[in-house]
């Protein structure tokens, strides 16, 4: 079948019984199933969530590796390894999508792809007609709960977030980063992340206005069945299909770092010291009983539950971020300076 002929926007009874609204599915000129929606952040807003609870929809298609990052070449991380592999060319990436049926809409989630500055250009270089739906969460709250993941994920050296925040000019420059294989600095310059309606601009130079959907942490939390009904029908998705509610990625407050990476060490072993310590210990201990002993470690002694914010730092930040709140008041047409407590930040 030609890739034009399977691209006529046609109305068809769905293989799961479901009936379809007027939809197509997206092909490349070599007839190679193109995602037609995508999740592009923010991270620590949920994405990896809805994507667990997407994929249960038996009108969608979203491949089993979550954050494909193959758009956003200005954010790629230089010596990634991951299991399986990230895409590194346009037929890997395509090749994700390969397995949808013509009446799934096809979609992933890289929730970097809202900071990245060319993914949106390279999206619709690819999926020109695609829908993006983004989520934006409260600055203090995104910057808090990042900060944590990124000293939890080694990404990090400094738990201290306000130090780190005090560190990006020096970062731009160069200078305090971590020594990573697996790194970028941009990940680490917290201010980007909250420049909302810069990055929402970003995709409305390449996509209509009614393909993009804006999504409230907020609502997630407080209503999840209607914050994701509303995604639904922004797909054009049957809406009224039960969808369980997820959470994942739970972040937790790095008590020690040094026992942190030990317990890392440890258990991964990589890196030629790693790899001797972790020889030592099996050495000498039972594999039943080193799991247990590095779980009770890590959990109860290396990291711990968030706890409570720095109310001193949260006035700083509604201080700092009040602007960009304002904008994307302006932007949504909904009152989030006073919903996020930024009308009186001080």
């Amino acid at each position: 079948m030609e890739p034009n002929a399977r691209n006529e926007g046609v109305e068809r009874q769905p293989e799961n019984g479901l009936r379809s609204k007027s939809w197509h599915a997206a092909y490349d000129q070599s007839g190679r199933r193109v995602p037609d929606f995508f999740l592009v952040g923010h991270p620590k807003c949920g994405t990896t969530a809805l994507h667990q609870m997407l994929r249960t929809h038996p009108q969608v298609f979203m491949p089993e590796l979550k954050e494909p990052r193959f758009m956003g070449s200005d954010i790629h991380v230089t010596g990634e390894r991951r299991k399986p592999p990230l895409p590194r060319d346009l037929d890997q990436y395509l090749a994700l999508f390969a397995a949808a049926r013509d009446d799934e809409h096809a979609g992933e989630a890289s929730p970097m792809y809202l900071v990245s500055h060319r993914a949106a250009g390279e999206i619709a270089a690819v999926a020109p007609d695609a829908r993006i739906i983004a989520i934006v969460r409260e600055p203090a709250s995104l910057l808090r709960s990042l900060h944590m993941q990124h000293v939890q994920s080694y990404v990090e050296t400094c738990n201290d977030l306000r130090r780190s925040l005090a560190m990006e000019d020096e970062r731009r420059r160069g200078k305090n980063l971590p020594n990573l294989v697996e790194f970028r600095p941009e990940v680490l310059f917290y201010s980007d992340y909250v420049r909302f309606v810069e990055q929402l601009r970003r995709y409305e130079e390449f996509f209509p206005r009614e393909h993009i959907h804006v999504a409230v942490y907020d609502d997630l939390r407080a209503d999840n069945e209607a914050a994701v009904r509303a995604m639904l029908a922004f797909l054009g998705v049957d809406d009224d299909v039960g969808i369980e509610a997820e959470e994942a990625n739970r972040t937790v407050r790095v008590r020690s770092q040094p026992l942190h990476s030990l317990t890392r060490s440890v258990s991964v072993g990589t890196g030629p010291t790693s790899r001797a310590v972790k020889s030592a210990v099996k050495a000498v201990t039972p594999q039943a009983l080193r799991r247990r002993a590095l779980h009770t470690v890590h959990h109860r002694v290396a990291v711990g539950p968030p706890g409570g914010p720095d109310e001193e730092l949260e006035r700083e930040l509604r201080l700092r971020y009040r602007g960009e709140v304002v904008a994307l008041s302006e932007y949504l047409d909904r009152d989030l300076v006073a919903e996020w407590g930024y009308d009186s930040p001080d």
